[in-house]
Parts: structure tokens; C-alpha cells; sequence
């Protein structure tokens, strides 16, 4: 086979065991695939083969009332669409993206015609770069209108369909673009949207700081963080009503106890007085009265902190819509996130994982319950959530918020899930945290399990803020790590402690240390009906539960 001259594009036909690397066509297709016309490919020119625009990406908003994910009734689509069935997809996907479209062909094509597996191990290496590079191109059009290529480029990492076999393409073309069960999980290109807008703030440690010109961006952050107060004041007004309505069933209940009264044996007309215990239930009534005045009183007050606050929110909303109606994109944020989630990528796959960025069945060894798309996730947080019922919860004010994570799906052969914020430091009570999960694990269930865990330390760590070595959940963990002279980083020993947790303890399968199994139980507990199925299977679950009885009598749980 000829060599290529460097910079040369690939032209013409494909050596026959290249093409035979590649797949030779498309599922439904007699012929092989025809071969990209690269002669218009490079050019700065956006393509006008854009996809129909698909139903408008906003934030979730938090829902304080909600108390678990919604059920996962269709995973997959019984009618596939057609995006990966374009024999221009490739032309697509690398059109209107300067010089570095070129590169990143050429080096691909270098990479796929090398006959030396060294040589090929070099090329890959060289491609990974510039391929990062060319992608952050990509993700700075995210916000606008873009080729259903590039949407999926940033989504699934699919750079050419016949990276694919005919399995794997139709499997992707089955699933659900849009957010239809508005949780919020989001794929690349959606996240980018979402951070380029302004709907959701850059996932950095430190502020972004925003250009003076970008006024939208401004507001919307201004905007995130009075609806964080207004959530809050939502929720202790939720609080405080729910403890009124059960002061007055408890007023309800001991009244009509006192007004039942017993017929005289020799005179059936006329009623008994007052037992002992009937009298004793006045004093009660009266404490109790005193008790629904003064929640009344503070309802008032948090009724009056929620319409300032939901006011602020609705001028603010204005000042937004008025100026342009929309945000504008701001590309250094955008800039800023695709670094972070090139981080959160490499953090995903580990040192020694497969760090090739697109999709190939060469790399790809999920099954379909393992791939992290969407749906998918939503069904093992769900599971999760049903043994760790408080695994997404925040305690504020005594009241506990139930509050679900951004989760960011990266296109990586990964097998790690990560929290990177627990949540944000300037709205500590209702803000998400941050979690990032491989789209392609060996097991989805141990990804999201690995997130989870980090997400349950991180918040458990920042609520003992400078005690987090010897408070709470972290303090006695940290403890019994170092009384047992363990060496390494305590977050990973409990985040495979936590892992144990879930999938073998929840079943009566003994795999921890006693003295963690009861700190776990006491900080982590598990549902009421693992408890109680626990409870019947040996002694040591039966003793935790008891400890749970004694702690509840005393008030000292």
C-alpha cells in the first residue's frame, strides 16, 4: 500500500484491511460506506446540515418536596433515529473547525494504516492531544445550533460510525436524546449549553471571573444565589407548617379525649366528671396551644422571607429577560469548563485505564446495562438510594433537605465515578453537587457507587469543617483508619468500604470491620425495610437495631 505524505489528506479508495477494521457498511446498506469527500472538509464554514432543534436545554430546578427519582418506565427508544446512518457524519463532525480538524485527520489516518504496533502505539499517543484540542473547538459551539455529528461527537465520543459495529451503532441510535424525565444528568453537549448560558456555573474550586461586558452571566449567578435563598426559606416554611399540622392533630386528639365522658351507673342521664387522666390532658391542651401560636407566629415570619425572596427572584428574572432575552454565551467560561471536565475525564479512567478519546468496539468492553447513558443512571442512583435513603441529603436549619447531584456523563472508557464539588460554598443549603461518571465502565453500578461514596464523604467532611478528623462520619472513620495504622488516602478505603456497604451488607453478607459496620449503621442507615429484613439474619444485625431502639427511646439518636 502507498504511503502518505505528511499533511496528506486520505482520499480515494481504503486498503481492504483497513476497511476491513472500520466495518465496511452501514447496518441496512448493501455497498460499502462511501468514503468522506475531504476536499470541502477543512474549510471555517459552519455546515448548514443542522439538526432539527431539540426541545430547549434549562437547569433542573430543585424540588425540595421531591423524595426520589422518577420511575425509569423506557430506557430505549423502539424507533431509532437515523444520525449515525449519514454518510457524511465524519465530514460533519470535523467541518468548520480550522487547522486542528486537519491534524486530527491526518493523525488518525496515520494511526489506522500503521502496519507496526509500534508505530500505531506512537500515532495513537500523538492523535490524543490534538483530538482534546479539537473537541474544546467543538464544545465552544455547544450553545448554539449544531450538526447532529458534532452532538453526538461530544455526547458518545463517536468521531466515524464505523468505529462501531453494526450492534453497537444500532444501539446508540435507540437512546433517548432529551431530558425527558427532568433529572439532572446530563450529557457533554447539554452540559456546555447549560455552563455557556449561564443556567449552570463553571465547575472550578475558585470563581470564574467574568468579563464586565457579560452582564447576563453576571445575573445569572446573582440569580442562582437568591434562588438558593428562596429555596431555603421554602423549606423551613415547609418545615415549620408540617410541625403546626401535627400540633394541631395532637390538640384534636387529646380534646376529644377529654370531652368523652362515661354515663352514671344510677343516673344514665347524667355524665361522669373527669378522670385523673383526663385532667392531666388539660395541662397538655394548654402547652400544645401555646406551641401552635408560636408556630404560627414563625410561619408568618418564614412566609414573609420567601415572598422577598421569590420577589427577588422574579425581578431578577426580568432584568434577564429584558436585556436580549437570553444569555449570552460566554466562551471563557466555556473554555473554563472544558478544561475541568478534561480533568474530570482523566480522573475517570486513572493513570493506567485507556485514555483514547472516541468510541471504537477495538476499546469497548460495556454491556448495555453497564454504557451510563441517561436513563441508565437515573435507575442505579434510584437503586442506590433505596438501601442509603439519606445518601442526597443535607441537614439545614434541623430541617433535611433531599437534593440531587449534577451529574456529568464523560465519554470515557472509565471505570471511576468522582465527586468534584459537594456542593456550591455559596448556597450550602440547596445547591447540587457534582458528580462525573465514565459513559463507558465495566460496571455502572460500581461507577456510580464510587461517585456516591465521594459525594457522601465530601459533604460529610465539609459539615465538620475543622473537626472532620474527629466529628461524625469522617471523625470516627478517621479514627479507626488511623488506629489501625493503614497507610494510603482514607477517602479511597471508605469509598470500597461504602461499596461493601451497599452491595454486600445490605444483604446480610458480613465483609466490614464490626466497628465500621456500626458507624455506618449510625450515619449511614439503611432503609427501614433493609433494617428490618436485616434484623432477622444474625445476631450483629439484630444488635445494631436494637442499639437503633434504645438510641430512639432516650432521644439521644
Amino acid at each position: 500500500m502507498a504511503t502518505m505524505a505528511e499533511g496528506e489528506v486520505f482520499q480515494g479508495e481504503m486498503d481492504p484491511e483497513l476497511a476491513s477494521l472500520l466495518g465496511t457498511a452501514l447496518p441496512g446498506a448493501g455497498a460499502a460506506m462511501p468514503v468522506p469527500d475531504f476536499s470541502k472538509l477543512f474549510n471555517d464554514e459552519g455546515s448548514d446540515d443542522e439538526s432539527p432543534e431539540s426541545r430547549n436545554l434549562e437547569d433542573v430546578e430543585i424540588n425540595l418536596t421531591e423524595r426520589a427519582f422518577p420511575p425509569v418506565i423506557k430506557k430505549l427508544e423502539t424507533v431509532p433515529h437515523n444520525g449515525f446512518m449519514d454518510a457524511k457524519y465524519y465530514t460533519l463532525a470535523l467541518s468548520g473547525e480550522g487547522d486542528i480538524a486537519q491534524r486530527v485527520h491526518t493523525l488518525l489516518q496515520k494511526y489506522l494504516n500503521a502496519k507496526d504496533p509500534k508505530d500505531r502505539g506512537v500515532y495513537r499517543q500523538q492523535f490524543i492531544s490534538p483530538y482534546w484540542e479539537f473537541l474544546s473547538s467543538v464544545a465552544r459551539k455547544a450553545p448554539g445550533k449544531i450538526p447532529e455529528a458534532k452532538k453526538y461527537l461530544l455526547r458518545f465520543g463517536i468521531l466515524h460510525p464505523t468505529f462501531l459495529n453494526e450492534e453497537m451503532r444500532d444501539f446508540f441510535s435507540k437512546i433517548v436524546i432529551n431530558n425527558e424525565l427532568s433529572v439532572p444528568v446530563y450529557y457533554l453537549d447539554e452540559w456546555f449549553k447549560a455552563v455557556g448560558t449561564g443556567l449552570v456555573r463553571n465547575s472550578t474550586t475558585d470563581e470564574v471571573k467574568v468579563a464586565r461586558s457579560n452582564s447576563q452571566v453576571k445575573l445569572q449567578q446573582l440569580l442562582e444565589k437568591t434562588q438558593g435563598k428562596r429555596d431555603t426559606a421554602k423549606s423551613l416554611l415547609q418545615a415549620k407548617n408540617d410541625e403546626r399540622l401535627g400540633l394541631e392533630a395532637a390538640f384534636i386528639e387529646r380534646t376529644s379525649l377529654i370531652l368523652e365522658h362515661t354515663p352514671l351507673n344510677e343516673l344514665p342521664s347524667i355524665n361522669a366528671g373527669y378522670s385523673e387522666s383526663q385532667r392531666r390532658l388539660f395541662g397538655e391542651v394548654q402547652e400544645l396551644m401555646k406551641q401552635m401560636l408560636k408556630a404560627d407566629r414563625d410561619t408568618e415570619l418564614f412566609l414573609r422571607d420567601y415572598y422577598q425572596a421569590d420577589a427577588d427572584v422574579q425581578t431578577l428574572q426580568e432584568k434577564i429577560q429584558e436585556d436580549e432575552g437570553q444569555a449570552v454565551v460566554d466562551v471563557q467560561a466555556l473554555g473554563t469548563e472544558f478544561e475541568t471536565i478534561r480533568q474530570m475525564a482523566k480522573m475517570t479512567i486513572g493513570r493506567q485505564g485507556n485514555h483514547f478519546p472516541v468510541l471504537s468496539s477495538e476499546y469497548f468492553r460495556s454491556g448495555p446495562n453497564d454504557v451510563a447513558y441517561r436513563e441508565n443512571v437515573i435507575a442505579t442512583l434510584a437503586w442506590v438510594e433505596s438501601i442509603d435513603p439519606e445518601v442526597f441529603c443535607r441537614y439545614y436549619k434541623s430541617r433535611m433537605n433531599r437534593i440531587a447531584p449534577y451529574v456529568v456523563l464523560i465519554p470515557s472508557y472509565g471505570d471511576l465515578g468522582i465527586c468534584w464539588e459537594p456542593f456550591d460554598r455559596f448556597n450550602r443549603a440547596t445547591s447540587r453537587g457534582r458528580i462525573a461518571l465514565p459513559l463507558y465502565p465495566k460496571s455502572l453500578a460500581a461507577a456510580v457507587l464510587g461517585a456516591v461514596a465521594d459525594l457522601r464523604w465530601q459533604v460529610a467532611k465539609e459539615k465538620a469543617s475543622y473537626y472532620w478528623m474527629e466529628e461524625g462520619l469522617t471523625g470516627y472513620y478517621y479514627q479507626w483508619f488511623t488506629a489501625h495504622k493503614l497507610k494510603g488516602d482514607v477517602k479511597e478505603y471508605f469509598i470500597q468500604d461504602y461499596i461493601l456497604w451497599i452491595t454486600k451488607e445490605s444483604e446480610g453478607i458480613q465483609k466490614l470491620d464490626k466497628e465500621i459496620r456500626g458507624i455506618f449503621w449510625r450515619y449511614m442507615p439503611f432503609s427501614q425495610p433493609v433494617k428490618e429484613k436485616l434484623k432477622t439474619r444474625s445476631f450483629t444485625y439484630q444488635d445494631l437495631y436494637q442499639r437503633d431502639l434504645n438510641r430512639a427511646m432516650s432521644d439521644g439518636y
